[in-house]
């Protein structure tokens, strides 16, 4: 995915719009958080070097709102950064 699509899905995220389940994840590995484990619906995802993991979860096709509004906190309390288009 190119950078730009990958700043215009956080954005989406920013503006506090609503997002796949498909594109929460491209978002998670584009801040580079990799995932560690899936346990039924829960897709677990971690970053080196941050204390605090992600939980995952589809609502249908969708992303949980507050599992969007938690990941874009993580975001600007760690400073977290767009790293490539993984």
């Amino acid at each position: 995915m190119l950078m730009t699509q990958l700043a215009n899905l956080y954005k989406k995220l920013t503006d506090n719009r609503q997002l796949t389940f498909a594109e929460f994840e491209r978002l998670l590995r584009a801040f580079g958080f990799e995932l560690d484990r899936i346990r039924g619906s829960h897709h677990i995802y971690l970053k080196r070097g941050l204390p605090e993991r992600i939980n995952a979860q589809p609502d249908g096709k969708m992303a949980k709102t507050y599992q969007l509004r938690r990941f874009a906190d993580m975001i600007e309390a760690y400073g977290l950064m767009l790293e490539d288009d993984r």
